[in-house]
């Protein structure tokens, strides 16, 4: 997951330079409230603009630009300009789109040289913490608070809030929380799909004792080999630990070599530690180190194995012909609890809407955004899936893609309770760091205490 080292290295890059500018892309006054241009709203009248009479308040916003600085690429940038094309129509204003594969790093250089966009989407709370150091960003106004109250949950305002300044609203995310899986030989061999994760370890002995490996998996990424084995750890500590004690874990307030966390690794271990249960396809438990994050699910398309945990995004990696569907090639469900006490846990990722400028076609762009209506647009624009929002307003049957809308599903579920990647909220040094590195070793043999100990030793010192 390239993206992941690149961004962590971003924040420790921004905070060692300090950001200490002599000017500011953001205009002086009160950010907290909506600033109108004044004038007749474009949108008065046009039945396309419904549910967008916030952007009323904004006046006529022709002849403007709003600028979107973004590590989305194509074919996605596409997708992502042709939803604002109702906000064009409503508004007037116009928005140009540039997408960056240097993204993180150019940011940090923009910022610095006091050349900040006016829109950015930043990848993790982390990086926006630290933009939000620097001075340049600019709080969101009370239109995007209040959608983002009405559209999302707490946890997600959360991480857009920094020092207790709501900042930054949501905008597309991720589910991680999966198991990959084969419907076809899930029902030939009469394999039901588990409820609870000591139903999921009962299949995995029936399914071993049939002669195929129930696991197979992979934490190879080049160098950022390992994140793999830290979302497994993070998905079994909210599980058995619970959201709290998370994120107590993320800040540092709980020692990562603490007894809870030693529990959730122990039981990461019973999976990908177990002979009898990996590597389907690949080898020894070894190969798991050594195997592509990629590949490591592509053995269950042969039936060399028969589950995989892996994220929403994992979609894309099964190749040309495959079926991602509940009646196709290959689906996902849900990573099973391990006990009731802790409600669903859901792990995952996204991007947050960070403003530079509280020019009023900035504000009008971040209220959008943060909308039902814009959710449900970039949905139906996104012709050939792969895009999913925790905005509740998103209407799942815009979503093209099966596991799409699984994901939606799983994060409007209203037992849900959604937590960030935590390896992308910690110090660079743990997060990009050691965490990696002593995943991959406890892959190969080191013991879980060893592994743990050595994470807690390398943590900054504050």
């Amino acid at each position: 997951m390239r993206s992941k080292k690149v961004r962590q290295a971003s924040v420790a890059a921004l905070a060692v330079a300090g950001l200490v500018l002599a000017g500011c892309a953001s205009d002086d006054g009160d950010t907290s409230e909506t600033q109108s241009a004044g004038g007749t709203w474009p949108g008065d009248g046009n039945s396309n603009c419904e549910g967008l009479e916030q952007l009323a308040d904004f006046g006529d916003l022709t002849g403007t630009t709003v600028g979107v600085y973004t590590s989305i690429l194509s074919p996605e940038q596409e997708q992502h300009e042709a939803s604002y094309e109702l906000f064009t129509e409503c508004t007037g204003a116009e928005v140009s789109y540039e997408g960056s594969d240097q993204f993180e790093t150019q940011l940090v250089v923009r910022l610095q040289a006091g050349n900040a966009p006016d829109i950015a989407y930043i990848p993790q709370p982390g990086l926006l913490q630290t933009v939000v150091g620097s001075g340049l960003a600019v709080a969101a106004p009370q239109t995007v608070s209040d959608n983002v109250d009405e559209w999302f949950g707490e946890d997600w305002k959360g991480y857009g809030t920094v020092d207790g300044t709501f900042y930054a609203a949501p905008l597309g995310a991720n589910v991680k929380s999966f198991v990959w899986y084969s419907p076809s030989t899930f029902e030939k061999n009469g394999w039901e799909i588990p409820e609870t994760w000591d139903d999921m370890l009962a299949l995995s002995d029936e399914i071993a004792a049939s002669g195929m490996k129930p696991w197979c998996a992979g934490i190879e990424s080049g160098e950022a080999t390992g994140w793999p084995a830290t979302d497994w750890l993070e998905d079994a500590i909210l599980r058995d630990q619970g959201a709290d004690y998370y994120d107590q874990w993320v800040n540092h307030e709980v020692p990562f070599n603490d007894a809870g966390v030693a529990e959730s690794l122990d039981r990461v271990g019973d999976i990908l530690k177990n002979s009898d249960y990996v590597n389907g396809g690949f080898g020894g438990v070894d190969s798991v180190a050594t195997t592509s994050f990629q590949e490591g699910g592509l053995p269950i398309l042969d039936d060399n194995c028969a589950m995989h945990r892996q994220a929403s995004f994992y979609g894309t990696q099964w190749g040309d012909g495959v079926t991602v569907a509940e009646d196709g090639d290959v689906f996902a469900f849900y990573l099973p609890t391990t006990n009731e006490d802790n409600g669903k846990p859901v792990l995952g990722g996204g991007e947050f809407v960070a403003a530079f400028s509280d020019r009023p076609e900035v504000q009008a762009f971040q209220t959008y955004l943060s909308t039902d209506v814009w959710a449900n647009e970039k949905a139906k624009a996104t012709t050939t899936g792969g895009w999913v929002s925790a905005n509740t307003g998103l209407d799942v049957a815009n979503l093209v893609g099966p596991i799409d809308q699984l994901s939606a599903e799983t994060l409007q579920d209203p037992e849900a309770v959604f937590r960030f990647d935590g390896s992308d909220q910690m110090p660079s040094a743990v997060g990009a760091g050691s965490f990696w590195k002593q995943m991959t070793a406890w892959i190969t043999g080191e013991d879980t205490q060893t592994a743990l100990d050595n994470i807690e030793n390398s943590w900054p010192a504050s």
